[in-house]
């Protein structure tokens, strides 16, 4: 089956609606973290408190994410995606009265911690539907190749809805004004965050949502994949900051958000194309590879100091994160009991979050020292250590792969992960 084909019959077990529910829904999270700074630093003048406020919403959710992830593996996902989405958008909205009445601005951190306590993962929560989707739906081999179809879409989806997210807010608040862009943020939970939630792929999983969870979840192999996305994290946080100062130094400073896109450009691209590549070529190999790849095209940074030689550097780099990511998340939903993959998903958006907070602070610090060259450090350095931890714990998730979906006995020398 071709890949275009493979996309038609995916789409096709549910209907475009709810493709466009799912991706919808995982927008406000891509909206919030920019559209909070930005809010906070019009009403205080200070883009310290702005940052303080966005690093808030960004470490709750970090914290609540995987916990939210596991209550829903245990009562479903319809239940408790239902409150977090109404819950979120309140605390969006308390965000924008918090900073709009100009009381201390920590009263608007707090209320942006909660907003990212309860920030609803719609993108890993979809990943989670996918395989009883398909599993109720098709069959044999067709079902493993729709299964690396559905990882591919939902890893550009994740891309291009973190690449649109800041633009729609940015926007906003260049033409209106930054509380807009929260409110459209609450609203979109309200709206098509409830509809994720009661969508009828959610019940899908009804059958084992009500049963105690079963099965280990945080197994050396899911510490390798989360620490995996926190690298890749560290790489988004940074290219953000190193962009900016570029920008800023060019007197183009409302240009950093487009040519930081083009990161995911390249991503999107990338990751639908995964859908072609031949089931013989294992995860662990595919993430080996992705990982040197993303150490080789981030090494060039370091010698960029325009916006225009910048731009083609980041689509290229772009090529290698999309695949990796999708790489970590299959390998996450493989190696963990079907019970625990909500958890397991949230888990890895989590630390990919964290590390985002943590690569553009370290990057934000480093450039205050000496420009995008230290800011772009961050990048390089995130990209070997992507590298190093591929190739030291590959073989830890071969051995994982082998004993949870292969009989020993009958697993070849050669890779099958």
């Amino acid at each position: 089956m071709s890949p275009a084909a493979s996309y038609r019959h995916l789409f096709g077990l549910t209907g475009p609606t709810y493709i466009l529910v799912a991706f919808l829904a995982r927008l406000p999270l891509a909206m919030s973290q920019m559209g909070v700074l930005l809010l906070v630093a019009h009403t205080t003048g200070s883009f310290g408190a702005g940052g303080a406020c966005a690093g808030a919403l960004a470490i709750a959710n970090a914290i609540g994410a995987p916990v939210l992830g596991a209550a829903s593996d245990r009562f479903g996902q319809r239940p408790v995606v239902l409150v977090q989405s109404w819950a979120s958008a309140v605390g969006l909205a308390l965000v924008v009265v918090a900073a709009e009445t100009g009381i201390a601005w920590g009263w608007a951190a707090a209320a942006s911690a909660f907003a990212g306590l309860t920030m609803p993962q719609a993108g890993p929560l979809a990943r989670v539907r996918w395989r009883p989707i398909i599993g109720a739906r098709s069959r044999g081999a067709q079902s493993g190749r729709l299964i690396d179809t559905a990882f591919s879409y939902e890893g550009s989806a994740d891309e291009a809805s973190f690449v649109l997210g800041p633009a729609i807010v940015g926007t906003i608040a260049a033409l209106l004004e930054p509380g807009v862009g929260i409110g459209t943020a609450a609203v979109l939970l309200v709206v098509f965050g409830t509809w994720f939630a009661v969508h009828p792929t959610a019940r899908l999983r009804t059958a084992s949502a009500h049963t105690a969870a079963a099965g280990r979840l945080l197994t050396p192999a899911l510490a390798v994949l989360a620490l995996a996305q926190f690298v890749i994290g560290n790489v988004f946080g940074s290219v953000q900051t190193g962009t900016t100062v570029i920008a800023t130094a060019a007197g183009h400073e409302g240009l950093a958000g487009l040519v930081q896109a083009l990161l995911g450009v390249g991503s999107v691209v990338a990751g639908i194309s995964m859908a072609a590549l031949p089931t013989r070529i294992g995860y662990v190999t595919r993430w080996r590879v992705t990982a040197v790849g993303l150490f080789v095209l981030a090494t060039p940074l370091l010698l960029i100091h325009s916006l225009a030689a910048l731009a083609p550097a980041l689509v290229l780099l772009g090529c290698c994160v999309a695949p990796y990511m999708i790489t970590t998340f299959t390998l996450g939903e493989q190696l963990t009991p079907p019970s625990r993959t909500g958890a397991a998903m949230t888990l890895l958006a989590a630390a990919t979050g964290l590390g985002y907070a943590v690569g553009a602070a370290l990057a934000g610090r480093l450039a205050d020292l000496g420009g995008e060259t230290p800011a772009f450090a961050v990048t390089v350095t995130a990209g070997a250590l992507a590298a190093v931890l591929a190739a030291v714990a590959g073989r830890l998730l071969l051995d994982a792969h082998a004993a949870r979906v292969a009989p020993a006995a009958a697993m070849p020398a050669g890779e099958h992960a």
